[in-house]
């Protein structure tokens, strides 16, 4: 239990450029709060501890605004920047080194039975509002932009952005800590095709005029 606890605020200390000690993390940050609350519930869910693991859960989700099911399946060096707002469901499975913002949801798409939550891999990255729903994969090294809504599976190594999710980044390599925190940083595919648009209008409008000009 405290090797657990004094990972997961080393974590913090190393994700998060405000955190300034231990601590101020171990009694002000709701995002590790909810983290123990989670493991410690997860562990009674484990081992067949009726009711209990579900009031744990939502006491978390009273005093940190942070909803994590029992039974979801977190990896290490799990880290939620903020919190408020974030939702985990039941079948989640979530890899090593994962950060999520706050308003995050990873939910179902219905009433189904069985796996019906995401599975994010290895060094996921999920900004803010982002919205991840069904039993979809997410690969390794995925950034998925602010505000998206994912409801595929995204490969590995590349960046999701957009209503719906669309991939438009293949970085190929592997984040660091501090890049994974400027997930603002990310395309506008709107904004590329509409320029895209503009400069064909605009060759086609040069090749008019050309041959509007050759006629007289």
């Amino acid at each position: 239990m405290f090797r657990r606890i004094g990972s997961e605020l080393n974590t913090f200390i190393e994700k998060d450029p405000a955190a300034n000690s231990k601590l101020q993390v171990f009694f002000l940050y709701q995002g590790f709060h909810s983290i123990i609350s989670h493991r410690f519930a997860h562990w009674l869910l484990k081992h067949k501890m009726p009711i209990l693991p579900r009031l744990i859960s939502q006491c978390n989700r009273f005093l940190t605004g942070i909803e994590i099911h029992p039974g979801a399946q977190i990896g290490e060096n799990f880290f939620i920047d903020h919190g408020m707002g974030v939702v985990i469901g039941e079948t989640t499975e979530i890899g090593n080194d994962v950060l999520l913002y706050q308003g995050v949801t990873l939910g179902g798409t219905g009433k189904e039975k069985g796996k019906r939550h995401p599975t994010l891999g290895n060094n996921v990255v999920v900004g803010a509002n982002a919205t991840v729903l069904g039993a979809v994969q997410i690969g390794d090294n995925v950034k998925v932009g602010a505000g998206s809504v994912v409801v595929k599976d995204v490969p590995a190594n590349t960046t999701v952005v957009g209503v719906p999710g669309r991939i438009v980044v293949d970085q190929g390599r592997k984040l660091d800590a501090f890049e994974a925190l400027e997930h603002g940083h990310l395309p506008d595919p709107e904004t590329q095709v509409i320029k895209c648009l503009l400069d064909r209008i605009q060759m086609l409008e040069k090749k008019i005029a050309q041959i509007e000009k050759g006629n007289e």
